[in-house]
């Protein structure tokens, strides 16, 4: 494999494999980049920057460009955007990304469903309508708009008055209205190769759980030991069999690399629905490589999620399945009204990593465990208390 140099506001997003022979990092320095980049000198460029780069800014910042010059590198970032795409073609870069006009038509919540097509089966009961033509039909549903970031674009419409004061800001804005379902999600990540699907290991999404975060649909971690106590085979397998169909259609459409979906247990009715597609790299995939790893160590064979996406998106043949994993936990404290900076938080058991991030809902700490932390949906287990008690 040729080298690549992956471009990232946070150097986190590119851990999911070790910064060593031709794979190097690019990134904001912070502590946790510096604490980093000693263990890889080498195979580490940090920028030191009054505000913090995103990955456009850093891509166009001269001490990177002479960085990726001087190793004839290719170029990888977490999220493709025509602009990176643009600055790339300029600099005559080789971006491994699949391309942004695909991601953006397979994410926006409103162009997603014509992209899927007969596969739009799989999403909860649905319609796209201008916002002021939606009508109160006296039971909660959800409001998404075509774009949505850790759950920002989804809205819970509980009553009319709720509805009558979205109407009124956006009345010509164009949205998902779905069905509320109430139930557990569990998020799947995959690899598309040019011929085999190559499927994660399935998690359990930590969603909206206080005092992690204020806002009731914003993923705020993953627990891999959850989902077989909580879900029959049978429903494992259902989850299986929709990423599945979902990946061929994106590998029919030339994706390659990572992409992940999120699937949603409606428990009155007992049924599994599609609800979320990350047409890029899921946040989950650097821990879920690292647990990997692990798990490799101790003789599990196979590719980490992180390595396959290398592999598939420089076209290298591998048929490799993906690693096993059934154990550990991430969890995020977002920037909340009451939470503003990351707390002192030190444990042997935990791994953790400190964010400078403002803005509302932003991640401000990551908290890891190699085991996991729930117990039942939306029900911490000892581990999962132990981390609030830490917190407080």
């Amino acid at each position: 494999m040729a080298s690549i140099v992956y471009v990232t506001r946070d150097i986190e997003r590119a851990l999911g494999k070790t910064p060593e022979g031709d794979y190097f990092i690019v990134a904001n320095k912070t502590p946790y980049a510096e604490e980093i980049k000693t263990q890889f000198p080498h195979n580490i460029l940090l920028i030191d920057s009054p505000e913090t780069l995103d990955t456009l800014e850093l891509l166009a910042h001269a001490e990177v460009e002479s960085f990726i010059a001087k190793l004839s590198a290719s170029i990888l970032v977490f999220k493709n955007t025509k602009a990176i795409e643009a600055l790339a073609e300029e600099k005559g870069w080789d971006l491994l990304n699949p391309s942004s006009e695909l991601a953006e038509k397979v994410e926006n919540k409103i162009t997603q469903v014509e992209w899927l097509g007969e596969l739009a089966e799989l999403l909860p009961p649905h319609q796209i309508l201008l916002t002021k033509n939606i009508t109160w039909e006296k039971s909660p549903f959800i409001l998404q708009w075509a774009h949505s970031h850790t759950g920002d674009g989804t809205l819970l419409i509980q009553n009319e008055k709720d509805l009558a004061a979205l109407q009124t800001a956006f009345p010509d804005r164009e949205a998902r209205v779905t069905q509320f379902i109430k139930g557990p999600m569990f998020t799947v990540n995959l690899v598309v190769t040019d011929k085999p699907l190559l499927m994660g290991n399935i998690s359990y999404q930590i969603t909206g759980i206080l005092p992690f975060t204020e806002n009731p649909f914003s993923t705020i971690g993953n627990d891999w030991s959850l989902p077989p106590t909580i879900l029959t085979p049978e429903h494992l397998e259902t989850i299986k069999n929709i990423a599945e169909k979902v990946g061929q259609k994106m590998q029919a459409d030339g994706w390659r690399g990572l992409f992940g979906i999120d699937v949603i247990h409606d428990e009155e009715r007992d049924a599994l629905h599609l609800i979320e597609i990350n047409a890029r790299q899921p946040a989950s995939t650097t821990f879920e490589s690292q647990l990997q790893e692990k798990n490799r160590e101790a003789g599990v064979p196979g590719l980490t999620t992180f390595e396959a996406h290398l592999l598939a998106l420089t076209r290298t043949t591998t048929i490799i399945p993906l690693i096993e994993i059934n154990d550990g936990a991430q969890i995020v404290q977002r920037v909340t009204v009451r939470t503003k900076t990351a707390q002192a938080f030190s444990h042997p058991s935990y791994t953790t990593i400190t964010y400078q991030n403002p803005k509302l809902n932003a991640d401000l700490l990551r908290i890891q465990s190699d085991r996991g932390i729930m117990e039942t949906h939306m029900k911490f287990n000892a581990r999962g208390k132990e981390v609030i008690e830490l917190l407080a």
